[in-house]
């Protein structure tokens, strides 16, 4: 199974202030992102206490489900 972390990667290089692509660009930079995890609670809480860009949570939540329904 692909981690959260990988699934991203296809949107590293959305263009135009994409949340998608500015969530994967953060995650691929930050090289404390939890990047094997599959776990929605540990990704969860790290973007909530490290994620200090995203205006809300929102984002992750559609790219959890995105991720969850290509699994």
């Amino acid at each position: 199974m692909k981690s959260f972390y990988h699934y991203m990667m296809k949107f590293r290089h959305n263009q135009g202030g994409d949340p998608l692509g500015e969530l994967a660009r953060f995650a691929y930079n930050d090289h404390s992102f939890p990047k094997s995890s599959t776990d929605y609670h540990e990704i969860s809480l790290y973007l909530e206490m490290n994620g200090h860009f995203l205006e809300s949570m929102s984002i992750f939540d559609q790219a959890w489900d995105l991720y969850e329904n290509e699994r």
